[in-house]
């Protein structure tokens, strides 16, 4: 890295332990809201966790691709079937920010990981 290019995301957190922590808390919150926890019945969590983990690495900044299935793939069936929408993805970024808060990272780094979430909005509702 040179003396210029800042640390990703994901270097900044904690890397991958950070990362890993993160994501199994964020479940935990996940499905205990009533708003959202219909749509990770019958899923496999554990595959899940690991999907989000590649996923949030990739995101993050901490691997060059992610090689899962895109955004909008992932989730139009939950578009379609389960009527995900604005309100269930604002929900998750509660959860989000709530597990990032927990964690003890900083405000500015959660301001960064939200904006790279809510990036994926058009995707994850297929608009």
């Amino acid at each position: 890295m040179s003396e210029t290019q800042t640390p990703s995301l994901y270097d900044r957190i904690g890397g991958e332990a950070a990362v890993d922590a993160a994501v199994d808390l964020f479940y935990k919150k996940v499905l205990a809201d009533d708003r959202i926890k219909h749509f990770f019945e019958g899923v496999d969590m554990s595959k899940q966790i690991g999907h989000q983990k590649k996923f949030l690495t990739y995101a993050f900044g901490g691997a060059p691709q992610y090689t899962g299935r895109s955004m909008r793939a992932a989730h139009k069936r939950l578009v379609e079937e389960m009527g995900l929408n604005e309100s269930h993805f604002h929900a998750v970024m509660e959860n989000l920010g709530a597990t990032l808060q927990e964690l003890g990272v900083p405000m500015d780094m959660i301001g960064e990981a939200a904006a790279i979430a809510e990036s994926t909005k058009g995707d994850v509702l297929n608009k």
